[in-house]
């Protein structure tokens, strides 16, 4: 079947469209062309996929827009999430959309770090003033990119838990939709932030390291095999200062066990490569032979059928030349995050993103 990648970026949305063995790829024209695109949800609980965009710009601020055709074409939404009237703190950018626990049920995460709920499809919004309120929230300091609520995970088998992390504050979680933020119910989970690779069994509570056999144990993107839950992928990067493959060895470490042991995967890949791969910049589609796509700053879109070996998806290191009485010199434009519709994939790049799959 056909695959759609939509790739987010510093300078608009791009879709490079696959042919149905996903072998032959082609890219569409930049939809939202000037505006950062960090966050990108596709929601597949009605009877078509209908994808959301968090765009952003320096000049003109923030807000979502929708789209019912896969992307080609896109509507404002005129009530996205804000800050209310006298608030001193601005909505930057739309980190995060994710479904909410009822069928027109959506969440949003934003910088400053907020959660906001809709509960109509996402025509208006609402601040979740549990978290708003939060007795910590006076100690939260930002990360390099801001204070952002960057990721929202909620309980496929309890919809009123909902796990939230913020940059560089931490993980919440809340057991009853949102109304408040507590922790009790064991629960495997995984993160990797600034510090390190972690996992957790018991929903958060403690946390132990499973960085042995990675180069360096921090990054961004981690992604879970659609069929293995103990399969994850991570993408080390030399450290926090230094945002690149270690050495300029570009690969993706995968596990099979759930982080006890992990192998490099980089067959197919440019070497030596001095990307990286940024926050979001990774997902899985949802075919028979799940395909994993991960996209890197320097503008390169790879893909993997068989857990491992990588390939071009497209030609996407597209390069731009300005025009006029004076030289320019060509820039790329880097991805940041993927995510896939309807047999088709999403995806948002650049600074920061994120990733889905829509059938």
């Amino acid at each position: 079947m056909a695959v759609s990648l939509l790739v987010g970026t510093e300078k608009g949305l791009f879709a490079i469209d696959s042919d149905d063995r996903r072998e032959g790829w082609r890219v569409r024209d930049p939809a939202h062309p000037g505006w950062q695109v960090y966050a990108l949800f596709i929601d597949r609980r009605g009877a078509s996929p209908v994808a959301f965009a968090g765009l952003s710009s320096r000049v003109y601020g923030a807000h979502l827009q929708r789209s019912e055709d896969c992307g080609r074409t896109w509507t404002a939404i005129d009530d996205s999430p804000r800050f209310p009237d006298g608030s001193p703190r601005e909505l930057k950018q739309f980190w995060a959309v994710q479904a909410g626990p009822s069928p027109e049920s959506l969440w949003a995460g934003v910088a400053h770090a907020a959660l906001f709920r809709s509960d109509d499809g996402g025509q208006s919004w609402a601040m979740n003033e549990a978290l708003e309120s939060h007795p910590t929230r006076d100690r939260w300091q930002p990360g390099a990119g801001g204070l952002c609520l960057h990721t929202i995970v909620p309980d496929a088998r309890d919809p009123d838990r909902l796990f939230v992390g913020i940059s560089a504050v931490g993980i919440f979680r809340s057991d009853d939709g949102g109304r408040s933020w507590a922790v009790n119910e064991p629960e495997r989970l995984y993160q990797q932030n600034h510090t390190g690779v972690y996992r957790t069994l018991d929903a958060g509570d403690s946390w132990e390291r499973i960085e042995e056999g990675l180069p360096s144990g921090f990054g961004f993107p981690m992604v879970i095999h659609p069929r293995r839950p103990r399969t994850l992928f991570v993408v080390p990067q030399e450290s926090d200062q230094v945002r690149m493959f270690p050495d300029g060895r570009a690969g993706v470490y995968r596990t099979d066990d759930g982080g006890d042991h992990w192998v490099r995967t980089h067959a197919g890949m440019e070497q030596p490569s001095y990307e990286g791969v940024l926050r979001n910049s990774m997902t899985a589609d949802a075919e028979d032979q799940p395909g994993v796509y991960v996209g890197t700053t320097g503008g390169a879109v790879y893909a993997t059928f068989d857990d491992g070996g990588w390939r071009p998806s497209a030609t996407t290191r597209r390069r731009w030349r300005c025009r006029g009485p004076t030289s320019a010199q060509p820039w790329s434009t880097p991805w940041s995050g993927i995510r896939c519709c309807g047999r088709t994939c999403w995806t948002s790049a650049a600074w920061s993103g994120s990733t889905s799959t829509c059938s």
